[in-house]
């Protein structure tokens, strides 16, 4: 069987909605990651495959394709698994080089809250089930599994302060490629006293809820792919894989805990390789509520010293079709400076209760 190894990994900024990127469409966004991956290996893509949940429809993949003036050869696919999106995109690719479709990838998403044409939501499940939104899901979450306001509000400093600590050492910077004259994300523009607002916040979701706009995620604009390569290939091409594509899997739970989902993902993919937690040495779960962080790393006894370690999207955002390939990215970078890791995993909850989840052996 082939490898699909990562290669190149980038981001943009992440701007908050209606902020710094506001007037960018996603394909906007996403074109100049393609265009930084792609050079060099223009004629050899065999495909760009992005996420992208909101909108404006049609192939955004192939459109970002043509704005960054990729050769007209290189087709171009847009998915939608929701929040999991750019995560599954990774995922389809590596599953293509394993199968023998093609050698050379883009994988990602894009997403642009600002220019969505969309004025409320798609629909994630029917009524006769329940179709809740995210932050009542997450007030499920919570409650189903005991994770209390301070439980959450603790993880949530903890995320702000790594993500600030990463920002100010430049560890982000090597994520990143500049958007014109944006070269870091929104939120580190100015620090906020997060110890205050936390114990200020109250419920928004909820009535006597535990999740407050503190210790949930905004809503984001941004883009972020990497670049996956057969591992012959990539060699031969003079790249060095980072991250070896070793399993991955999807999991559905009921559509009231999508926040859960995550869970059933990573113990299926522990239970096919004859691991546990303790095997992992690195681990990025998309932070889109702190209930839901608490609650998966609960579950799977992971300890927060290898989750999430330079912060998460709590701080720095979630651009909905882009986030599963921002916990790739922090991945990729993570692995070498630590020198030390063997596996890591990136792990992401949808709507409508669908879990995704990647597990990589470290190459570097």
């Amino acid at each position: 069987m082939k490898r699909a190894v990562i290669v190149q990994a980038k981001r943009t900024p992440i701007g908050k909605a209606n902020g710094m990127l506001k007037n960018y469409e996603p394909h906007e966004l996403a074109a100049p990651l393609l265009k930084y991956l792609a050079e060099g290996l223009e004629e050899k893509i065999d495909d760009v495959i992005l996420g992208n949940v909101v909108g404006p429809g049609g192939n955004i993949a192939r459109l970002s394709a043509l704005e960054a003036g990729l050769p007209l050869s290189v087709p171009g696919l847009t998915l939608d698994r929701q929040c999991s999106a750019g995560l599954e995109a990774i995922r389809l690719a590596s599953y293509l080089i394993q199968g023998g479709a093609g050698t050379c990838y883009i994988a990602g998403g894009t997403e642009s809250a600002s220019t969505s044409p969309f004025t409320k939501r798609a629909r994630f499940s029917p009524d006769k089930i329940g179709d809740p939104d995210m932050g009542a899901a997450a007030e499920n979450v919570a409650e189903k599994c005991s994770i209390s306001k301070e439980a959450q509000d603790t993880y949530a400093l903890l995320s702000y302060e790594r993500s600030w600590k990463a920002f100010e050492s430049g560890l982000l910077a090597d994520e990143l490629i500049p958007f014109g004259s944006h070269s870091h994300d929104e939120e580190f523009f100015k620090k906020r006293k997060m110890d205050t607002l936390l114990k200020r916040a109250k419920p928004i979701f909820k009535k006597d809820g535990t999740v407050t706009a503190a210790n949930s995620c905004g809503i984001h604009d941004g883009a972020a792919a990497v670049l996956v390569m057969e591992e012959e290939t990539a060699i031969k091409n003079g790249y060095k894989p980072i991250l070896r594509f070793a399993d991955s899997a999807v999991a559905g739970v009921h559509p009231n805990y999508p926040g859960f989902a995550p869970v059933p993902a990573i113990q299926s993919i522990l239970e096919r390789n004859y691991i546990t937690i303790d095997d992992i040495d690195l681990i990025e779960i998309n932070e889109a509520f702190a209930s839901k962080i608490t609650a998966c790393a609960n579950e799977l006894s992971i300890p927060y010293e290898k989750l999430n370690v330079n912060g998460g999207a709590l701080t720095v955002g979630h651009p909905y079709g882009a986030s599963g390939a921002v916990l790739v990215t922090k991945l990729f970078y993570d692995v070498q400076r630590r020198r030390s890791c063997k596996y890591v995993l990136a792990a992401i909850g949808s709507g409508g209760g669908v879990g995704a989840a990647i597990l990589f052996k470290a190459v570097c």
